[in-house]
Parts: structure tokens; C-alpha cells; sequence
């Protein structure tokens, strides 16, 4: 609503049409209950009057005069002027007038028809009726002889008209405070606004909404953990990767950074010059790159940002990218190889010798439709048909058997099986049974796949010496392996990692009279088998 509308234009807007609304209803209230207040203070005055008149022995005694108006004519224009009133009237009991402010109207009857209660029941109170003058609040008083008997009525009206003048003119005060009131509730209106705008940077509430969802989408799209703290040390802000990176769940919530990371306290990298750039640290288990900037705010530390880069995965991106280039020079070694099988049976068709070059060349091509039916025909995933035409290569390079199951047979992989995942999953397994089997007497690699069932299952088997029982828990540990050489023992964690992304299991065993075998098992569909 009102979206084109500045932040200030609404704050004046709100706080004086709240005043506005708030002096209008107190006005309104203040005025009826005013008006009723004077009403009835004068109508208890004009009362008060009225019994005094009643009771003086003058007017008392005047209507024993034949010409009582003589007497009371006097007596009500005093009375009058010093009460204030607007009009003193005194009658007979057949409500003739024997004194009125118009000398005019003496002798003639009383109007606003309200004597009764004062003549026939002798009742004093307070009225309100339209009389000669115009409509007023008076009071009745009866006269009463020496015996008690009813003689006449005294009338003491204060004009509806006075009434309201005194309404108006407080009103024109309350009026004056509430401009007064408005005026500084727009300067305060101004001033609330400068201060919202100084809090947040000059920006409209609009600007900070979208720069919030802007945020909150790009913190959860980036890879890189990111962690926001304020000076106190506390957590302020932390994105799904980061929460991935310090094994957290979505319901599971830390306040301090150094809970977790007792080398990344907060306070030490509040001033401008505590910066880290790029540091190495442990963070549940996996290495990651640490950077960290000081924020502030008017020239003070106000906090600190630390992202977290997962080390891990940058080695499993240079990994896989040595996959591809290797896979490369395996085919280049391959064509190689077949260029010099060529040559060969190019010689033996220059020499003559043509029942040789037809054996080899029905040997090749025996042992090429062997491969390539299993290969294209059963194996329908491109990405492992690469991979193992690639291993191919090697395993010839290397002078290792590689066969493919016969039973084999793979459609292609579904859409939540990444191209990198397979990649580093099948060449590393791959990988390991060739390289255990190059110093074997017996040298073969046996590679099944099948996607029967809810399950993709690769089993890549070798005849090597096998696996060593006291230390199948170890396999998946980072840094360890069964080979003396430094840098390795990384092959099969990655194949671990992946294989738990992909919401699978692996299984290690020694197969009888053989090697090791290892079996992987990848649910179908996305999130577990389904």
C-alpha cells in the first residue's frame, strides 16, 4: 500500500492524522461533557436565585398589594443584574407576569408552559424550555404566603445561547493547544523520521526489504560458508553452508563462533587491521580456507564476517579435472596403440604374409566386439562409457585385464548422479584395483554394473592380495592406506563422501581365493531409495 510514498511522508502522515483524530475526539468529548457541567451549574444557580427570591419577605408580601408589580419589577431587575442572570420572571399563580426584564411584557402570560410543578405541587427545580427570549436553563421556585399557600412562581433563566458562547470559547482553546500540540508532533514526526533514515543508511523500508530477501537469497546460494558476528562475540547471521561446514542442523543452534572454533574468537578481529586472509584450519574434520574482515560502523567495530571455503572440495574439483585430462591421454594412448597394430598388419600385407595379418585382425576384432557390446550396448550411461574407455587404456598402458561383467547392464543415470560424483566414484575404485594388481602374478580387474531394482550397484573386483581384516574400519579414514607411499590414503574417503551425498552405502570384502571387492550402492532416487 502506498508503495511510491517515502518513509517520512508516512510517519507525518500517521502522526498527525493520529493527533488530528485524537484532539477531534477529545474535542467532541470535552464538549458534551462541558456543555452538560454549565448547563447544570447554571441551571442550579438560576435555582439557588429563584429560592431566594421566593423567600423574601418583599415579593412575599407584594402580592398582597393591589398592584404587585410595583414592588417585584425592582426587586428582579436588582436581583438579575447582580446574579448575572439573564432574565428574572415572577407570576401569579395563573402564571400572569409581575416582573420581566421587557417592562413590555408585564401583565401578560408566562411562555414556556413549565409552572405546574411549581404552582400545583409546590416543587422547586431546574427546567429547560423556549420562553419569551429564547430558549434557557431555568430555575422554578413557587411563592409561598405566611399560611403556606401558593401565591406564585419565580422563574431564573441563564440563555442556551450564553451557554454555548462559553463552549465556544474554551473550545477556541482546546483548539489552539491542539494546532500547538500538531505542530510539535510534526517537528517530532521529522526528527523520528532523520533518525530512522540515519539508522538505516538513508534507505526506504521498501530498499531494506528487497535488500534482505536479495541477501537472504544470496547467502543461500553461494558454496562458501559465511558467518556474520557483532562485537559481543555472538552470532548474528549464518548461511547453509556454513551450517553443512560446522556439522550443524537446521534445528541445531550455536551463540559464540568459538563454541566450535576455539581459534576464530571474534574480538580478536574487531580492529581494521586483524584481518585473515586465506588460513588454513580443521574444522569438523575437513580443511577449509578461512578468510575474515572487521565490519564498522561510524568508525567503530561493530563485528566481523568469516567465510569458510571448503579445501576438500576444491581438491575433489582438481581431482576430477585430473580425471578428464588423464581419461584424454588414456584414449590418446589407446589410438596409439591401435596406430601401431596398423603398422603391423600393414607390414604383414606388404610381406605377404596375409593368413597373419587376418588372424590378427579377426583377433582384435573378436576382442573389440566383445568390449564394445558390453561397453555400448549394455553400458547405455555415456559418462561411464568414458570412464571406461578410458580405464581401458590404462589397463592396457599398464598391462592390466580389465573386463567388463558380461551380465552388465546400465540405462542411463538419473539427473541427481553428477557427472563429477560418477567421475571421481568409479575412477578412484578403478584406480585402486589396478594399481593393487600391478605387482600381482595374476593381473585382472573385473567391472560389474546393473540397475535392476531401486538401486544402481557398481562392483569393481581385482586379484590382488586382498584386503587386511584388522583394518577394513580404517579404509574410509582420510590420510590412511595400506600402501607405504606418502600422499595417498585420499581415494576412498572421496568415493565415501560422494557416495553418502548421493544417499548410498559402500561395502568392503575379500572374495575367496581372490582379492578385494567393493560395491556400491546408489539409491535411484534422489533423497534415498524410494
Amino acid at each position: 500500500m502506498f508503495p511510491n510514498v517515502s518513509m517520512q511522508t508516512k510517519i507525518l502522515g500517521l502522526v498527525t492524522g493520529l493527533i488530528l483524530f485524537v484532539s477531534l475526539l477529545l474535542t467532541i468529548f470535552y464538549s458534551v461533557m462541558e456543555y452538560q457541567r454549565i448547563e447544570q451549574e447554571m441551571g442550579e444557580r438560576g435555582l439557588q436565585m429563584a429560592q431566594v427570591v421566593a423567600k423574601m419577605p418583599s415579593v412575599r408580601n407584594a402580592f398582597n398589594e393591589a398592584h404587585p408589580e410595583v414592588i417585584l419589577q425592582p426587586i428582579a431587575t436588582e436581583v438579575r443584574i447582580l446574579s448575572g442572570a439573564e432574565y428574572v420572571v415572577i407570576g401569579n399563580t395563573d402564571s400572569i407576569r409581575y416582573a420581566h426584564p421587557d417592562p413590555d411584557k408585564i401583565g401578560k402570560k408566562m411562555v414556556g408552559g413549565d409552572n405546574d410543578r411549581a404552582l400545583r405541587g409546590g416543587e422547586s427545580y431546574i427546567s429547560e424550555a423556549v420562553g419569551s427570549l429564547g430558549p434557557s436553563v431555568r430555575g422554578k421556585a413557587p411563592i409561598l404566603d405566611y399560611e403556606d399557600n401558593i401565591v406564585g412562581v419565580v422563574s431564573v433563566g441563564f440563555m442556551v445561547e450564553d451557554i454555548r458562547s462559553v463552549i465556544y470559547e474554551r473550545l477556541g482553546k482546546i483548539i489552539a493547544l491542539a494546532l500547538l500540540i500538531i505542530v510539535v508532533g510534526v517537528i517530532g514526526g521529522i526528527r523520528l523520521a532523520d533518525s530512522i533514515r540515519k539508522d538505516t543508511m538513508g534507505l526506504e523500508p521498501a530498499e531494506i526489504a528487497s535488500l534482505y530477501t536479495e541477501r537472504t537469497a544470496i547467502l543461500s546460494s553461494v558454496h562458501e560458508g559465511i558467518i556474520a558476528v557483532n562485537k559481543a562475540g555472538e552470532i548474528t547471521m549464518l548461511n547453509d553452508s556454513a551450517r553443512r561446514l560446522l556439522g550443524l542442523s537446521e534445528k541445531q543452534d550455536i551463540t559464540r563462533l568459538d563454541e566450535v572454533q576455539p581459534d576464530l574468537e571474534a574480538q580478536r578481529f574487531l580492529r581494521p587491521d586483524a584481518r585473515l586472509s586465506n588460513e588454513e584450519a580443521l574444522i569438523n574434520d575437513r580443511h577449509v580456507i578461512v578468510n575474515a574482515v572487521p565490519v564498522e560502523r561510524e568508525g567503530r567495530p561493530a563485528g566481523a564476517v568469516f567465510s569458510f571455503r571448503d579445501k576438500t572440495e576444491l581438491k575433489e574439483l582438481v581431482d576430477t579435472l585430473s580425471e578428464v585430462r588423464e581419461y584424454s591421454e588414456y584414449l590418446r594412448a589407446q589410438t596409439h596403440e591401435y596406430t601401431n597394430k596398423l603398422y603391423v598388419i600393414s607390414g604383414l600385407m606388404q610381406l605377404g604374409n596375409y593368413t597373419e595379418a587376418i588372424e590378427l585382425i579377426s583377433d582384435e576384432l573378436d576382442s573389440a566386439r566383445s568390449q564394445n557390446r558390453i561397453l555400448f550396448t549394455q553400458i547405455q550411461d555415456p559418462t561411464v562409457q568414458a570412464i571406461l574407455m578410458g580405464k581401458l587404456g590404462k589397463a592396457s598402458e599398464i598391462k592390466v585385464q580389465l573386463n567388463i561383467d558380461d551380465n552388465s547392464g546400465l540405462g542411463p543415470l538419473p539427473g541427481h548422479i553428477g557427472i563429477a560424483q560418477i567421475v571421481t566414484v568409479l575412477g578412484n575404485l578403478l584406480d585402486n584395483a589396478m594399481e593393487e594388481v600391478r605387482s600381482a602374478e595374476r593381473r585382472e580387474v573385473t567391472f560389474f554394473a546393473t540397475d535392476i531394482g531401486q538401486e544402481i550397484i557398481f562392483e569393481v573386483a581385482d586379484s590382488g592380495g586382498g584386503l587386511p581384516e584388522e583394518e577394513l574400519d580404517r579404509l574410509y579414514e582420510r590420510g590412511y592406506s595400506t600402501k607405504a607411499s606418502a600422499g595417498r590414503g585420499y581415494g576412498l574417503p572421496l568415493v565415501r563422501e560422494v557416495v553418502d551425498e548421493l544417499g548410498g552405502y559402500i561395502e568392503a570384502h575379500n572374495s575367496p581365493g581372490s582379492g578385494a571387492v567393493f560395491t556400491v550402492f546408489i539409491p535411484k532416487q534422489e533423497g534415498g531409495v524410494g
